[in-house]
């Protein structure tokens, strides 16, 4: 069965070609020009994924994420966005957002990371339960806790942490990283992993200096 893909976006020549790649990739495709009509359609049925503009007429791109992860948290959620700045990524990485594509994007770039998220949704549980000094992951439950208090973390941030756990002590390039948790490199991305490796440390409060930056490498869970 084809996988579903819903896109938020009030410019329509940008929504048309985007509807376009994607069902000429054999996925089904829906658009929404807002908030509303789109919260409408999530009370029929749920997607396999969601790509949210941030500049939208009424309730933003940012606003309806904040929206949308009150009840689906594990939903993937890419932003489409033409803003540049960090600050308005690391705002949708908070939020809950799990990937990114700044305008203008190439619909082969598009495709490659949709699949990707795609491909990382489907995690098979193995019941493991991970520990690193105060952090707990049971992958059965995808619960994490941090001296025994849940922790709430986005798709992404779950997988990033996963891999890290899984190689504690052991130093991970960016291009490994990448490869790994999103299934892609790209020239550039390593701007992506930094926002949610920050974003990631800040949701574990204390436990996050157990993550290390090696300088001109990677990083580290642990000494």
């Amino acid at each position: 069965m084809p996988q579903n893909i819903w896109i938020v976006e009030d410019d329509e020549d940008i929504k048309e070609i985007v509807l376009y790649t994607l069902r000429n990739a054999n996925f089904e495709a829906k658009g929404f020009e807002c908030g509303d009509a789109f919260f409408a359609m999530l009370e029929k049925a749920t997607p396999n994924l969601v790509m949210l503009d941030i500049m939208l007429p009424g309730d933003d791109g940012l606003t309806i994420l904040k929206k949308l992860r009150q009840k689906h948290q594990s939903l993937p959620v890419m932003m489409l966005t033409a803003k540049s700045s960090e600050f308005d990524k690391v705002k949708g990485l908070d939020l809950g957002a799990d990937d990114y594509l700044t305008k203008p994007f190439g619909v082969m770039e598009l495709l490659s990371r949709t699949k990707a998220l795609l491909r990382r949704s489907h995690f098979v549980p193995v019941g493991d339960e991970l520990i690193f000094q105060n952090i707990k992951m049971n992958h059965a439950t995808r619960i994490v806790t941090v001296d025994d208090a849940t922790t709430t973390l986005t798709f992404k941030e779950y997988e990033l942490l996963h891999y890290l756990l899984l190689n504690a002590g052991l130093v991970l390039s960016r291009e490994k990283i990448l490869e790994t948790v999103w299934g892609y490199d790209f020239e550039g991305e390593s701007h992506t992993l930094y926002m949610h490796i920050k974003s990631l440390r800040q949701k574990l409060g204390s436990a996050g200096e157990h993550i290390k930056t090696v300088r001109n490498v990677g990083y580290r869970l642990g000494e």
